[in-house]
């Protein structure tokens, strides 16, 4: 089972060949806290959680490194005064760090609802303001960056002009951007446009800054994950992940101040998840089309018919591969419900199945010979799992096995004990430990119905054995308790009083 996956770097697949032998250090980009955690937020993280299961399963021991996001993230324009966690709590009046912490709870909360298991190590850009000093000093002591003005930038040219590659992964070619990009006079302290910045300096009134050898100021963004991903997994390491928004420039940063700093690219796998849209068209808060996570569980929305468990749309996001534009819309929800609801079925019939000893290639009544091999279908799955994460291919194979439990039930296939105790682990394992779905918690309600179905069952019984003191005792007991037994041509049914 040789593990292949999509190198954003390459453009292709490519056999993957850990560092370390049996070792993954992975590295995703996490969230600016400075808001709610957004739908978009969910199928990225949802997907690197798919990611780091799957290596696991395999036998990897992972070390997953995964940031939060809470200093120096300015908006587009690069202007000082938009820091969007200055602009944040001005609006809600609270301290900065207190709008950190509370995106921060948010985002946790979120993620956990939806199943996803924490990483390891889960490192702050303000924890990190001193190694983020360390590596803007190196840069500038190697000829990389300058200063100017209390700030300081990555040199773009002088890295090219030494051999960097500046574009390499979102295949841009910076030399001829440079040339025929038009110098607007006094509109930035910046050599070229492209240049981004390693510290930047704060105004006076400026909340979030720290002392540095060019002045008060706060770090550049992009420094901030080549600081803690450095620390935590090395000058190379084996996976970079993160949406596709950041591939340009942030991830293009990441790579050239590695190489700048430590004569090596940081990064052997980049790998990165597409975009999410709903009901057809892009994500906008400004346009409106525009859902939250814990909106579309609990169904206070406008786009949605009913609310819907965490575990049916972490089903639903899975049935997209990763690299693959995902749309979300009512009429898909409600059929991905219906489709996890079957494989929740099987997977609890399964375990109510008594095995037999069928004999080799069963023919049965109808003329059907058995479809199912065990073997062949784990050869699949995990061939799905190996090409790339391919989630969706991985559940269509799930769903033959579903078809052949359902088949099990009503004596069309057979399975012999050791059989059934391997397609029930294994099923278990790919359902919950890989694809990372939950077994709904039965309501109040749902409980109440089983019981009486039981009970409905055993008067039935008792009726059939002609004990009718036994079935008006379960009759009459029920009814004291306001529940009222209905007998009729269908069966039995009840009415609660």
């Amino acid at each position: 089972m040789q593990l292949k996956i999509y190198n954003s770097l390459s453009g292709e697949k490519e056999d993957f060949k850990p560092i370390l032998d049996g070792n993954v250090g992975m590295y995703v980009c996490g969230p600016t806290v400075y808001s709610n955690v957004h739908m978009g937020n969910v199928r990225t993280f949802m997907s690197f959680d798919f990611i780091y299961r799957t290596l696991q399963h395999l036998g990897y021991k992972v070390r997953y490194v995964r940031n939060i996001t809470d200093a120096g993230h300015l908006t587009d324009d690069g202007d000082v005064n938009n820091d969007r966690f200055v602009k944040q709590s001005r609006l809600e009046k609270l301290e900065p760090m207190e709008i950190v912490q509370k995106y921060t709870v948010d985002f946790h909360k979120v993620l956990q609802i939806f199943n996803l298991l924490p990483p390891n190590i889960e490192p702050t850009a303000t924890g990190h303001i001193i190694e983020q000093l360390e590596l803007t000093k190196l840069l500038l002591d190697k000829g990389y960056a300058y200063k100017s003005n209390g700030s300081v930038y990555f040199d773009v040219r002088a890295y090219n002009e030494k051999g960097g590659n500046y574009g390499e992964l979102s295949k841009r070619n910076i030399d001829e951007l440079m040339a025929n990009t038009r110098d607007l006079d006094g509109q930035d302290e910046k050599k070229n446009p492209q240049d981004f910045a390693l510290w930047k300096s704060a105004s006076p009134e400026h909340i979030m800054k720290w002392p540095s050898p060019w002045g008060e100021g706060f770090p550049g963004w992009h420094l901030e994950c080549t600081a803690m991903s450095t620390k935590y997994l090395g000058e190379k390491f084996d996976i970079h992940g993160g949406g596709m928004d950041l591939k340009f420039p942030h991830h293009e940063c990441e790579i050239a101040q590695g190489t700048a700093c430590n004569g090596t690219a940081p990064v052997n796998y980049w790998m990165h998840a597409n975009m999410l849209t709903m009901n057809g068209q892009r994500m906008s808060k400004s346009t409106g089309n525009f859902i939250l996570p814990m909106q579309l569980i609990t169904g206070e929305n406008d786009f949605f018919e009913k609310p819907f468990h965490p575990a049916v749309v972490r089903f639903n996001f899975l049935q997209a591969h990763y690299r693959s534009v995902l749309d979300i819309s009512n009429e898909a929800m409600v059929a991905s419900e219906k489709g996890f609801q079957r494989l929740m079925e099987a997977v609890k019939l399964l375990s109510t199945i008594s095995p037999a000893q069928p004999t080799t290639n069963v023919v049965f009544s109808d003329g059907e010979a058995s479809q199912f091999d065990l073997k062949t279908w784990k050869e699949k799955c995990y061939d799905a799992l190996t090409d790339d994460f391919n989630s969706p291919i991985l559940i269509s194979h799930l769903f033959e096995a579903v078809s052949f439990i359902f088949k099990l039930k009503i004596g069309k296939e057979q399975i012999s004990g050791e059989d059934h105790d391997d397609l029930k682990s294994t099923l278990n394992a790919f359902v919950f430990d890989v694809l990372g779905l939950q077994q709904p918690e039965e309501s109040n309600s749902e409980k109440l119905d089983s019981t009486l179905q039981v009970l409905i069952e055993l008067r039935n019984q008792a009726r059939k054995a002609k004990n009718f003191e036994l079935s008006d005792q379960i009759r009459d007991k029920l009814l004291a308790e306001g529940i009222e037994l209905k007998d009729g041509r269908e069966g039995t049914s009840y009415v609660i009083n």
